[in-house]
C-alpha cells in the first residue's frame, strides 16, 4: 500500500519561509511526476508545482514562480517542497502527489500539511 506522509507546515509570518517534505513508501518514486498541490478553504485544489521523475523539468503555477522550489530525492523516495517570501494567500493545506498526470491529477495522495500565512 502507498503511503504519502507530509511534513513541515506551520504557521509563518509574511515574508516567512516553510520547507515541505514528502515521504512516500509502498512504492518507488523512480519513475514517477511527483506534484503539490495545495486547497484553501472553500477554495477548489490548486496545482502548486510539479518534478519529472529524473528531476529535470520542473513546473510552477505563475502565482508561485520565483518563491517556491521543488526538489526530489528518488533514493529517499521523498520530494520536497522549499517556500519562499510567503503571503497571506499561500494559507492552505499543502498535499503531496505521485504519478502526476497534470493540473490536479494525480494517482496517489497524502493526507496534507497545514500552511498558514500570517500578514
Amino acid at each position: 500500500q502507498v503511503q504519502l506522509v507530509e511534513s513541515g507546515g506551520g504557521l509563518v509570518q509574511a515574508g516567512g519561509s516553510l520547507t515541505l517534505s514528502c515521504a512516500v513508501s509502498g512504492r518507488s518514486i523512480s519513475t514517477d511526476s511527483m506534484a503539490w498541490i495545495r486547497q484553501a478553504p472553500g477554495k477548489e485544489r490548486e496545482f502548486v508545482s510539479a518534478i519529472a521523475w529524473d528531476g529535470r523539468s520542473v513546473w510552477y503555477a505563475d502565482s508561485v514562480k520565483g518563491r517556491f522550489t521543488i526538489s526530489r530525492d528518488n533514493a529517499k523516495r521523498s520530494a520536497y517542497l522549499q517556500m519562499r517570501s510567503l503571503r497571506p494567500e499561500d494559507t492552505a493545506v499543502y498535499s503531496c502527489a505521485g504519478h502526476w498526470r497534470g493540473g490536479v491529477n494525480a494517482d496517489y495522495w497524502g493526507q496534507g500539511t497545514q500552511v498558514t500565512v500570517s500578514s
